[in-house]
């Protein structure tokens, strides 16, 4: 019985030693299956694990999965003793990167196309490079080119011969008065004008009789004096017309017609500059010259030359001077030329006041608008200039495209200086070669269409 015993009891004892075997064994294949899947070699081990021969056998079982067409040229490289792997690869590599660089380098293109995307092509060249300042202005009226029609006497104002918009010429009457004041001044000098004449006459006659001693010396020297008082007071009556703004021929109108006295207060008033009129300050029948009246009737101005108001900061200023020539862009463009720099600094902006002149005989500028202008600092002779808007970064690398047959060829350059609108050429290009300055953007997306296209 205990034999039985002993016996039934080792049984189970070799059960369990095998059982815990068993369950060794799991959780060491466990832990190094965890171990070698988070270190990635576990493919590699197993490489070395199944041999050369396992390897080659799951090569092919690879291969076979891929299609019977590739197995074929497979088949058939192998049985001629060649690299089939190899030689794919190689052949594959090869033909990849020829494609890629010829890409990147010319664009086919017709020339239909390229009228159609309005690429503009000139050629390359030599000029000049200029140093430039770009500052905020504003239009203002030439001062020298803006007149005032005012009145000079106390009247009212009887006609308008222009109005607001049109154009005068200087000495043009544009406005009537009637004038007390005027028809007093003008009394007066033809009264003078009849005195003087009268006391002449007189003067002449004494004179005459004292030559054939028929009259004594004092009744000429009496004549005399009369005489020259009556033209001193001719010609104080004659200035009080000039001072009233009454003109030399319309003072010769009076004289010759002495006996005439209508219309005496009637005063013309005469445009001082030929131009436009741009202010109308009166209407028929205003009062004018008065205390407390209007004293201007119109305000003209000449705008086929105009001035620009340029803002110059204090660091800017050593560079500016008079004669510059400057370009200022709008709404339209056009050149001129620095007149003023002012030696004042303005005490609110501490900014310089410097003034520009400006044709305008089309009426394109109009006083009060803003504008840019562009200053021409310096100039430098390159042997080629070329647009800036013809460069395009490709890769990191400047380039430009040079027209081909074909199309154009994406050409690396290497530029020296620019002035924001040329830039010069070092290297890279010749002079003569056409290339695009305008619409360079569709090339750079053209040829990248084409690099994507290829990678694909």
């Amino acid at each position: 019985m205990r034999s039985e015993i002993s016996a039934a009891f080792g049984m189970d004892c070799l059960v369990m030693k095998r059982l815990g075997l068993v369950a060794g064994g799991i959780l060491v294949g466990t832990v190094v299956g965890v171990y070698f899947f988070q270190k990635g070699s576990f493919q590699l081990d197993l490489k070395n694990v199944i041999g050369p021969e396992s390897q080659a056998r799951s090569v092919h079982a690879e291969e076979d999965h891929h299609g019977h067409g590739h197995d074929h040229d497979h088949a058939s490289a192998v049985e001629s003793g060649g690299e089939p792997e190899s030689g794919h690869d190689s052949g594959h590599e090869s033909g990849h990167e020829s494609g890629h660089e010829e890409g990147s380098e010319r664009l086919a293109i017709a020339a239909e196309q390229i009228a159609q995307s309005k690429i503009s092509v000139q050629p390359a060249e030599s000029g000049v490079l200029r140093a430039h300042l770009r500052v905020p202005g504003t239009i203002i009226p030439d001062r020298n080119r803006v007149g005032r029609v005012p009145s000079k006497v106390v009247g009212t104002v009887a006609e308008l011969r222009k109005g607001l918009g049109d154009l005068v010429q200087a000495g043009e009457v544009i406005a009537i008065l009637d004038s007390r004041e005027v028809a007093d001044a003008k009394s007066e000098y033809i009264a003078a004008i009849v005195n003087f004449r009268l006391q002449e006459t007189l003067y002449q006659r004494e004179k005459t009789l004292w030559e054939k001693q028929v009259s004594s010396e004092q009744r000429v020297l009496r004549a005399d004096a009369t005489f020259r008082e009556t033209q001193v007071r001719r010609d104080v009556a004659k200035q009080k017309l000039s001072a009233l703004g009454v003109g030399e021929e319309a003072i010769a109108k009076l004289a010759d017609a002495a006996q005439e006295t209508t219309g005496l207060e009637r005063y013309e008033i005469k445009a001082p500059i030929s131009g436009r009129i741009v202010e109308q300050l009166v209407d028929i029948g205003t009062p004018m010259g008065g205390e407390g009246q209007v004293h201007e009737l119109y305000a003209l101005a000449d705008l086929s030359k105009v001035w620009v108001e340029l803002t110059v900061s204090p660091q800017d200023l050593p560079l500016i001077r008079e004669g510059q020539q400057l370009t200022i862009e709008g709404t339209d463009k056009s050149e001129g030329t620095i007149i003023f720099t002012s030696p004042v600094l303005n005490q609110d902006t501490r900014s310089a006041r410097v003034i520009a002149s400006v044709d305008n005989g089309d009426g394109a500028w109009r006083p009060g608008s803003f504008v840019t202008a562009d200053i021409a600092l310096s100039e430098k002779r390159a042997e080629l200039v070329i647009p800036k808007v013809a460069l395009q970064t490709i890769e990191g690398k400047t380039r430009v495209f040079v027209r081909t047959p074909e199309g154009f060829e994406a050409r690396e350059i290497t530029v020296g200086e620019d002035d924001g609108k040329a830039v010069e050429v070092l290297s890279g290009l010749k002079a003569g070669e056409p290339i695009a300055v305008a619409n360079t953007f569709l090339l750079k997306a053209e040829l990248g269409k084409s690099e994507a296209a290829h990678d694909h």
